[in-house]
């Protein structure tokens, strides 16, 4: 009589996969009864936790890349022009002057509107009031202003660019700049264009304003205002290419309109240091710096 058979032996467990192998041999090591949902809430807790910590490199490689201001420039509070708890507010020009006086020196602040190509109190006034500008609160202030630059394409793709103004002190301010424009609270960069181009084109402009798709470019500028010396700026940069119709094809000069009409705030502005013209060249497009 044969002898019974046995049950067959059962084979080994296959080996875990190798990219698991480490892992495995050292949870394994501290915990044979390892529960498998619970080893999975754990290791999305220890994500969840480096995840959330701010990456060291990214703050470096960022403040890298600011203009070389002083160290305490590069504390700079994150503001808006559209923004209204950002903006502080002075009910007169000579309040901000109070303001001012203490937090700049005084040389710099002595040179406004008497130096060529500067502006005064009343300006900085202006556009606090408007919303183009906001004012930190600290010494010296720093000031925040987002701007549209419009660069016009023209004939054998030239740019259009502001050679200078003439001033109502009767200075002359050199430009060199495609046309730019303060940016007014909650406005849209293809309104601000819009804008850009009827105020300072609109008197020679008679067509169509298409903004060129892909074109737009956004950056921040952190640098002393020229117009404002002493004074340190933050610039939000929005930029586009853009065909204005009806433009010259040769150098053409456009007057200032008046933006304020006869609001009290044109009581300010006729104090302040404004544009009457604008003069316009048509250059080649790598000698135009956004």
């Amino acid at each position: 009589m044969p002898p019974p058979s046995r049950p067959p032996t059962p084979l080994p467990p296959a080996p875990p996969h190798p990219q698991s192998t480490h892992l495995l041999l050292t949870t394994s090591h501290h915990r044979p009864n390892i529960n498998i949902p619970d080893f999975f809430l754990t290791a999305l807790s220890i994500l969840f936790l480096f995840s959330s910590s701010p990456p060291s490199s990214s703050s470096s490689s960022s403040a890298s890349l600011k203009p070389q201001f002083p160290r305490r420039f590069f504390q700079l509070p994150s503001m808006s022009v559209s923004n209204s708890s950002n903006r502080r507010r002075f009910a007169t020009p000579n309040c901000l002057s109070d303001w001012l006086k203490p937090r700049l020196a005084s040389d710099s602040f002595a040179s406004w509107g008497v130096k060529p190509g500067t502006k005064n109190v009343h300006n900085l006034w202006l556009e606090i009031s408007q919303g183009e500008t906001s004012l930190a609160d600290s010494t010296p202030p720093i000031r925040t202003v987002n701007v549209v630059t419009v660069r016009v394409i023209g004939k054998n793709s030239r740019v259009l660019v502001e050679s200078h103004q003439e001033l109502s002190d009767g200075t002359v301010r050199s430009r060199h700049r495609p046309l730019s424009e303060k940016m007014k609270p909650d406005e849209s960069p293809e309104s601000a264009v819009l804008r850009a181009v009827r105020e300072e084109l609109g008197s020679v402009a008679g067509g169509e304003v298409r903004i060129v798709p892909g074109s737009y470019r956004e950056k921040v500028e952190e640098r002393y205002s020229a117009s404002y010396p002493g004074l340190p700026a933050r610039y939000v940069l929005y930029s586009v290419d853009a065909i204005v119709d009806g433009l010259p094809d040769g150098d053409f000069c456009t007057e200032e309109a008046e933006e304020y009409g006869e609001s009290e705030e044109k009581k300010v502005a006729d104090q302040a240091v404004t544009v009457r013209k604008h003069f316009w060249t048509w250059v080649s497009p790598d000698t135009v710096e956004l």
